[in-house]
């Protein structure tokens, strides 16, 4: 799939873009859908815990 046509949240307003229209660094993405790119922030929640309990297993 091209990145132009793919889905990106945008950490600065919190918009929901088609493309690469806001700068690298308030960019989330790519998303396939807009919906997951509306959930970019509950996405990274809960890899981040995904990862947070795989750190906790792997040193216990």
């Amino acid at each position: 799939m091209r990145d132009d046509k793919q889905w990106y949240f945008d950490l600065s307003d919190g918009s929901v873009h088609q493309g690469k229209d806001s700068d690298v660094f308030n960019r989330m993405g790519p998303y396939p859908d807009r919906a997951s790119a509306e959930r970019a922030l509950q996405i990274a929640a809960e890899r981040n815990k995904a990862a947070d309990d795989a750190d906790d297993e792997w040193n216990n």
